[in-house]
């Protein structure tokens, strides 16, 4: 008699299938660590900009706007009151201001055409095309939700995206 040939446990599918649900919510884990990275960046970033400008409070108002990070679309402007108001109140000046407005500017370039593109293709797999014009289009085509829920929501689109086979 024959018998069934049983599976070595050495031979596995080269690919394992999740359930939807696991993979949407590994995408949303992955975009929810790359915001959490942007924010100590960007916290980070606000630190060494308000400490050059000798701006009081200035380990108060990096927490604060690396916590803004999570605001999308207005925690940067948010992140941006305290200091001005430390300034009014302090007797700063305009060249102090002036500069604190260059150091927003600088600190909003860096992370929306640098930081947050770099850190989606590195966690969430999104690319940096995606990453930059996506919440740009979805808030064309839904202004405020649209900017909102992009990034989230390309990282989970990205995430059942094949990815490309590798030539030789």
């Amino acid at each position: 008699m024959n018998e069934p040939e049983k599976e070595s446990p050495s031979v596995r599918p080269a690919v394992k299938l999740r359930p939807p649900i696991a993979k949407a919510g590994g995408a949303l884990m992955n975009w929810l660590r790359a915001t959490f990275i942007d924010a100590v960046l960007v916290g980070i970033l606000w630190l060494a900009g308000l400490w050059l400008l000798h701006i009081p409070l200035a380990p108060l108002w990096a927490l604060i706007g690396a916590m803004a990070q999570f605001i999308p679309n207005v925690g940067g402007m948010l992140a941006l009151i305290g200091p001005s108001l430390t300034l009014l109140f302090t007797g700063g000046g305009w060249e102090k201001f002036g500069l604190l407005l260059g150091l927003y500017a600088g600190i909003v370039v860096i992370d929306q055409l640098g930081l947050q593109p770099w850190l989606m293709k590195k966690n969430a797999r999104v690319p940096i095309w995606a990453s930059i014009f996506g919440p740009i289009l979805l808030g064309t085509i839904i202004p405020f939700w649209g900017v909102l829920l992009a990034p989230p929501v390309l990282a989970v689109i990205f995430a059942f995206r094949k990815p490309r086979s590798q030539k030789a």
